[in-house]
């Protein structure tokens, strides 16, 4: 398959750890990830190149993936490890970590605060547990199937919102050398959103959105094309916050799917009348 991927085992199947405990421990490995890219985090860091660009970020994945790799393999010696965070798709059956090591990393070389480490345990395809650790507040966000959504253990839940007029809705700019099509439908739907919502922020990473959308901070988020590592972490925090998760036409999501959409159950109907215009 042309993603990278790292195998720490032949077969994935499920250890005697409960995947509440896996949970617990996957946590502690995303902190000990972003203490590390904390200590890393100040001024700007400079760049002249493109490859200058690549060569900085590929040194905060390395350091935050040194962390990982090991503890995750610890915790879960048959998963194997996705570690490209601009992969999309299905993965083949079995239990795959899906990372993001340093979300938001042209952030964070920006010496800007809206970055994160992710990992999420995908289990024949679906997502089932996610933690996600924002090292400058000390905020671990975390979710499992059926037992919800927590910020450092208290409860999560999506707006109780019932109209996007008065809503606050976010999106991420498509990612540099995106497909040209997809850049103009982003543009679009910032277009048509200005007119619908009360307010729209537009930034990245998409973990962020989706962390506050599942806290209820914010009412929507949607986004075209994107990437694993960038949606399934928020995409099961919203869910078991309460949220709705869709494409843009309404249609279920999968990895598969041209684009994405998180609402509120109170607005996901309008927000995909205003996505389809």
């Amino acid at each position: 398959m042309p993603e990278s991927t790292r195998t720490t085992g032949i077969a994935a199947t499920p250890g005697p750890m409960s995947d509440a405990d896996l949970l617990a421990q996957t946590a502690i490995a995303v902190r000990e990830a972003g203490a590390v890219l904390r200590e890393r985090f100040g001024d700007v860091v400079r760049y002249r190149t493109r490859e200058e660009l690549m060569d900085a970020l590929a040194a905060n994945d390395d350091a935050a993936l040194d962390v990982l790799r090991p503890r995750l393999t610890q915790l879960r010696p048959n998963a194997r490890l996705v570690e490209d965070e601009l992969a999309g798709g299905a993965l083949p059956p079995g239990e795959w970590w899906v990372l993001d090591p340093a979300e938001g990393n042209v952030n964070h070389l920006h010496a800007l605060p809206e970055w994160a480490v992710t990992a999420t345990l995908v289990r024949d395809n679906q997502p089932v547990l996610t933690a996600v650790h924002l090292p400058l507040t000390g905020e671990t966000y975390t979710a499992r199937v059926g037992a919800g959504a927590h910020l450092d253990g208290r409860p999560l839940h999506v707006s109780p919102t019932t109209d996007l007029g008065l809503s606050l809705v976010a999106t991420s700019q498509a990612r540099p050398d995106e497909d040209e099509d997809v850049v103009r439908r982003v543009g679009a739907s910032i277009t048509a959103m200005l007119f619908d919502a009360l307010v729209v922020r537009t930034s990245v990473p998409a973990t962020l959105h989706l962390l506050n959308m599942a806290a209820g901070r914010i009412d929507a988020f949607w986004q075209f094309a994107g990437a694993r590592a960038d949606l399934l972490p928020g995409a099961l925090l919203v869910t078991e916050a309460g949220g709705r998760i869709s494409d843009a036409e309404g249609r279920p999501w999968t990895p598969q799917s041209a684009s994405f959409l998180a609402a509120a159950p109170g607005i996901h109907t309008e927000a995909v009348t205003t996505l389809s215009r």
